[in-house]
Formats: C-alpha cells, sequence, structure tokens
C-alpha cells in the first residue's frame, strides 16, 4: 500500500520522505535510486516539518490518529489509509496508462470498493491504452490542423475505438494499424 502511494506521488513530482520502523523492499530500491528520502525509524511530529501533505499507511492505528492530529496542528494536510474520518482529503483509487489516467472514488465511503474497482480497471484497461492515447492524440492534432471542428473529431474517433482499434494496438502490428486507419479514414490524416 505505501509503495503504491509512493509511486503516486513521484508521479505527480512531489519530494517523497518515507519513515518507517521497517520497510518494504520497493521502497528500500526507489531510496537507494535516490528517488525518495527513507528514515528507518518510528514517526516523530516533527517528521512534518515543512510538509505540504502527509499520508499515514502505517497499518498502527495509534500511529496513524498520531499523524493526523499533528498535520492538523501544522496545517498540512492529511490522508490516513482507510480511516476518511481522520483525512483531510480522499485519494481517488487510479490506473495510470501512459497519459490515461482512471480514477475511481467513493468520497471516502468505501475505500476497499474503489479499491476493488480499480482492480477491474487494471484488468480491462491494458498497456495497450497508453498507445490508443498517443494514437487518438496524434489523429486529433492532424485533424485540427486541418480546421475540422470538434463534432467531425469526436465521430471520427468514435468511429475508429468502437471499430476495435485497441486490438489492432495490441497486437503491435503497425501495418495492419496502418491498413485498418487507412480504412477508417481520409487519405490525408493516415497516409500510406
Amino acid at each position: 500500500m505505501a509503495a503504491r502511494k509512493v509511486e503516486d506521488l513521484l508521479a505527480a513530482q512531489a519530494r517523497v520522505t518515507v519513515v518507517a520502523t521497517d520497510s518494504g523492499e520497493a521502497i528500500r530500491e526507489l531510496a537507494e535510486a535516490g528517488r525518495i528520502a527513507l528514515r528507518l525509524r518510528p514517526y516523530a511530529k516533527d517528521d512534518l516539518a515543512g510538509a505540504f501533505v502527509a499520508i499515514a499507511a502505517t497499518g498502527d492505528e495509534e500511529v496513524n490518529r498520531r499523524v493526523a492530529g499533528d498535520a492538523a496542528a501544522l496545517n498540512v494536510l492529511v490522508n490516513v489509509v482507510d480511516r476518511p474520518a481522520l483525512c483531510t482529503f480522499t485519494v481517488p483509487a487510479t490506473v495510470r496508462r501512459g497519459d490515461l489516467t482512471l480514477a475511481v472514488a467513493t468520497e471516502g465511503r468505501c475505500p476497499a470498493l474503489a479499491g476493488i474497482l480499480r482492480e477491474e480497471l487494471q484488468e480491462r484497461y491494458g498497456p495497450e491504452y497508453a498507445g490508443l492515447v498517443d494514437l487518438f492524440g496524434e489523429l486529433r492534432a492532424k485533424m485540427i490542423a486541418r480546421a475540422r471542428d470538434g463534432g467531425s473529431i469526436r465521430a471520427a474517433l468514435d468511429d475508429i475505438y468502437h471499430h476495435h482499434v485497441i486490438e489492432h494496438i495490441a497486437a503491435g502490428d503497425r501495418q495492419r494499424l496502418g491498413d485498418f486507419l487507412r480504412s477508417r479514414l481520409e487519405p490525408e490524416f493516415w497516409p500510406g
């Protein structure tokens, strides 16, 4: 859980410090790579000095409550994993595929359900969806450059999507993908 939260923060370009009496392998590897600071010791209120946001994912209810109370006293935003009542903000469960982000939130009412749905999204929307965002971004830019209006761009992309472009992307066959796109688009948008 903590490693996933750290990865999310790093994806947002945050400077991350992890305080823990023990860390998992993923956290140690991030620290060894210089991507995060790691303090292997018990939490202390001073750990929040200068922080903008804190995430408590300790599994220890007493420590989580202390972090929440200390954060409130220091005006630091806090998220206590699976304890919405202790949070000043909640975090949606997310799946990232390149520039595509899918998020599920229950407004803190049931984080477990958000996690279950995130797992379903991970299975349903594989890595090929990163390629779909790239492809659609390229096609959209070409259509805008040729003065296509928003409605016709949407219709063209909708047609391509609903005719299973994702299967061509997932197959990794550029020739087949090109043939498919030429069959659905005017030649100026996807030349031979």
